[in-house]
């Protein structure tokens, strides 16, 4: 069974390198390469197409250029690969800040696309998996501090210790088949509505 390989958009105005780029791509096996020339209004043109990899040739890109490649790049959320002919350390810092997860200077070669291609791959699935994993961490720190706020407003509402004030709000959530968390955001919403708010850390 042959492997499905990412499909591919080529952006760039320059008819050689695009030539050069969709060559190294169709060498390496890719069959689903769209090229297209005119960068502005690629948003949709994105959009419509879904591409899995973005390839984008520039010559020497100037800031707006290059902001408009940074925009696109957080909005598309999608690997990019861009070979530019001419850059600084600046534009190149700039362009890995905004998710762009490979960037070339000056090496475009038909040999070179293919490995270039996979190591953005590599490298914006492994930035995908840290940020997923950045987000899980402060979703779990947000649900202890709710949990903290909700044990504080039983511990004073009924007198109870710690662990029977979390006892009581994992109990809620097996009986209610909700998380300990919900529970314990419904309690807080609650007692801030009766005026409740000694538990806040705010």
């Amino acid at each position: 069974m042959s492997i499905r390989l990412p499909s591919v958009l080529v952006v760039d105005e320059n008819a050689v390198r695009a030539a050069i780029i969709e060559a190294g791509l169709r060498e390496a096996g890719h069959e689903n390469v769209t090229i297209v020339a005119d960068v502005r209004g690629i948003a949709g043109e994105i959009a419509i197409l879904e591409p899995d990899v973005i390839v984008i040739g520039l010559e020497n890109p100037n800031r707006d250029m290059l902001e408009n490649v940074f925009q696109l790049s957080r909005a598309v959320k999608r690997p990019i690969a861009m070979f530019v002919d001419r850059s600084d350390r600046d534009s190149m810092e700039a362009a890995i800040n905004a998710g762009v997860s490979a960037y070339v200077v000056d090496g475009l070669k038909r040999e070179r696309v293919k490995p270039i291609l996979d190591m953005a791959i590599s490298r914006f699935n492994a930035y995908s998996r840290l940020e997923r994993e950045l987000e899980d961490a402060r979703g779990a720190l947000q649900s202890r501090k709710i949990i903290d706020r909700a044990k504080g407003f039983l511990m004073r509402s009924r007198g109870l210790t710690e662990d029977a004030a979390y006892a009581l709000l994992r109990k809620t959530a097996m009986n209610q088949n909700r998380k300990i968390g919900e529970v314990a955001e419904s309690l807080v919403l609650a007692a801030e509505m009766l005026g409740d708010r000694d538990g806040s850390d705010d």
